[in-house]
């Protein structure tokens, strides 16, 4: 352990009094011997820790105040527990300090083991999950995916990628174009029938576990369109799908949400189209993120999969004409930077 790093002896000496009480009120006896060990970080300020001992085995959440609250993801693994979600057991909390000591869902993401070959009964259990998820009632104290929030995450692509990796600006026509095309996308998810939304369902966050699968990082869940968490699934940061594959995928969803009573669209073909525009305006929003991450917190390999997600636009403009001038912006950006 660094020297340096007073917030890892802090949440040490925290852990070891909470691994006190929780052996003592479980009868497991003294606490054995354990290692703690990096678990995981990830693009925001939390860092997660793993202790093993004995056979027993803890994941840590390091969440800084002020830059992170940890009482939505507790509050949030409540409500999605209630559903049945497998979601991590709070076992300890200090909310004040960001520490939570939580129950550990394994060490596999569907990230790490997906495949061609698996992914069809992957994704079943996923879709499984989304739709216990999805049928929760919306009376908690969630936000809305409102036009604010959708505007302002839209934004960080004009300001984030284009302003600072692109190092342009654009001029009237191209902002008459911008508003125009992120008016579009905005409308359609509003008009979208609402769920909650977990905002992140993707398979870095889905763990390989019994009940498959564990689902992690839904701390900025929302209420919202009904296409986002599903079109999230297939249009990852890190792993693509050929489109005939996503599309037989997002039907199988379809069929089920309308058998299990989810508000999705009646049609499928409009169901379709809401799923192509909600992914065009996370992708936007993604790709400023990790502009973002990048520029103000010197991580600059997220960038790496910034073609990932035009690569997804792109496809999704090729079957929608009304993105036809979304296409030609972003070819109007992309030859300017590199004049």
């Amino acid at each position: 352990m660094p020297d340096h790093d007073v917030r890892l002896q802090q949440l040490t000496a925290w852990l070891n009094e909470q691994l006190a009480s929780l052996f003592h009120d479980n009868g497991w006896g003294d606490v054995p011997e354990g290692t703690l060990t990096a678990a995981s970080s990830d693009a925001s300020f939390r860092r997660y820790f793993r202790w093993e001992g004995a056979g027993h085995s803890f994941v840590i959440m390091d969440a800084p105040p002020p830059q992170e609250n940890c009482a939505p993801f507790v509050a949030i693994d409540h409500l999605l527990a209630s559903a049945a979600v497998h979601v991590p057991q709070v076992l300890a909390q200090d909310l004040e300090r960001g520490f939570l000591l939580l129950g550990d869902l394994g060490r596999q993401t569907y990230l790490d083991i997906i495949d061609a070959d698996n992914a069809d009964s992957l994704f079943a259990d996923a879709i499984d999950a989304l739709l216990k998820l999805q049928r929760l009632p919306m009376d908690g104290v969630l936000p809305s995916y409102d036009d604010a929030l959708l505007r302002r995450e839209v934004e960080l692509f004009p300001e984030w990628y284009v302003g600072r990796e692109l190092g342009l600006q654009l001029d009237d026509k191209q902002k008459d174009t911008w508003q125009r095309v992120s008016q579009l996308l905005i409308d359609s998810a509003l008009a979208q029938p609402k769920v909650l939304v977990h905002r992140d369902y993707m398979p870095r966050n889905l763990m390989q576990s019994t009940p498959n699968p564990g689902v992690l990082d839904f701390q900025d869940a929302v209420y919202g369109p009904v296409t986002y968490d599903i079109t999230c699934l297939f249009k990852d940061a890190f792993v693509s799908w050929p489109q005939a594959r996503v599309e037989g995928w997002l039907r199988d969803y379809w069929q089920q949400a309308q058998a299990a009573g989810i508000p999705v669209q009646a049609d499928f073909e409009v169901f379709q189209r809401a799923s192509d525009l909600m992914g065009v305006q996370r992708h936007l929003k993604v790709i400023g993120i990790f502009a973002r991450i990048c520029h103000r917190d010197g991580k600059p390999r997220y960038l790496a999969d910034v073609p990932r997600f035009f690569a997804y636009i792109e496809e999704v403009i090729s079957r929608r004409p009304e993105l036809a001038e979304l296409g030609q912006l972003i070819a109007e950006l992309q030859a300017g930077a590199c004049r």
